[in-house]
């Protein structure tokens, strides 16, 4: 009898992978240099680059420091890092945040897997981390599934606890990949910490893409008198009049303040972060991620 993480790849094999299947590899590989086994050439030396790679020959031949540069190993390790908070427990029934996060982490372990690329997880709650080592073929996939399915009733029932700690997830994977690696950060990015700084470290050794995760009611307060609203990650609720006018322009000042912090540290770390809305169809977010991702490449 077929699992429900079964079922759900089953499902999102033939709706999503088959669109997406050759498109995704190659997204991240194109003009991916690093400390592989191919010498492709050199370059000057610039501030920030592993002191390790200096070629002394041509250094003082040239008079200026130059780093050999090589291609990256054919073999690319990703790291899915997976926020499995209470605030991704936001959204309507199968639909939710934690819903899309499940069929993101899904597609794109198989597609990497697909390429002959080892993928890995890590889940993450303040107080709770699962790792699931990386793997190629389709039941490690599915171990990542069935990790998500078994984390997925206790983050459900979570709130009224701390605030995810953005800056501890990212930390976690930094010790986790020790070679450098691939890192998709999947998150509605919503918590505490000193996450930019975090963020900063994990990209110098690494390469990181964010897949924030959005439901309409991380943006929008719906017109529906007194209602309560709750804090998703703390449970803290509060009675509010949501026809109140100055109510609502203060809400959608706080929604923009916090995108643009977001948007600010990403850009600071050099990290690009792709919005994925919980009512979007997942093959063409994702499409647009690898085009987007494309645009970027030098």
């Amino acid at each position: 009898m077929a699992t429900a993480p079964d079922k759900l790849l089953l499902r999102l094999e033939w709706k999503v992978v088959r669109r997406l299947d050759g498109r995704l590899q190659g997204a991240h590989r194109t003009a991916y240099r690093g400390s592989g086994i191919d010498f492709t050439g050199l370059r000057p030396y610039g501030a920030g680059d592993d002191a390790r790679h200096i070629d002394w020959n041509v250094t003082a031949r040239l008079d200026e420091p130059h780093l050999r540069v090589f291609t990256e190993d054919r073999e690319l390790t990703v790291w899915l890092v997976l926020d499995r908070s209470a605030s991704m427990a936001a959204g309507r029934p199968g639909r939710g945040k934690h819903d899309v996060l499940a069929e993101l982490a899904l597609v794109l372990a198989r597609l990497f897997g697909r390429g002959g690329n080892r993928v890995g997880a890590l889940l993450f709650d303040t107080g709770m981390l699962r790792v699931v080592p990386p793997g190629t073929t389709r039941r490690h996939a599915l171990r990542i599934g069935a990790e998500l399915e078994r984390t997925r009733d206790r983050t459900a029932g979570a709130r009224g606890g701390a605030t995810t700690d953005l800056a501890e997830m990212l930390d976690a994977a930094g010790r986790l990949a020790r070679r450098r690696a691939l890192i998709v950060v999947l998150s509605d990015f919503i918590g505490d910490g000193d996450w930019e700084r975090s963020l900063q470290r994990l990209a110098r050794r690494h390469e990181v893409v964010a897949l924030r995760i959005v439901d309409s009611a991380d943006d929008v307060l719906p017109e529906a008198g007194l209602i309560v609203v709750e804090d998703a990650e703390t449970g803290e609720q509060l009675v509010v009049d949501s026809a109140d006018p100055l109510l609502r322009v203060r809400f959608r000042e706080a929604v923009d303040a916090r995108d643009a912090r977001l948007a600010a540290g990403m850009r600071r770390a050099g990290v690009p972060v792709h919005r994925v809305d919980t009512d979007r169809d997942l093959a063409e977010a994702l499409v647009e991620v690898v085009a987007r991702t494309r645009d970027r490449s030098p």
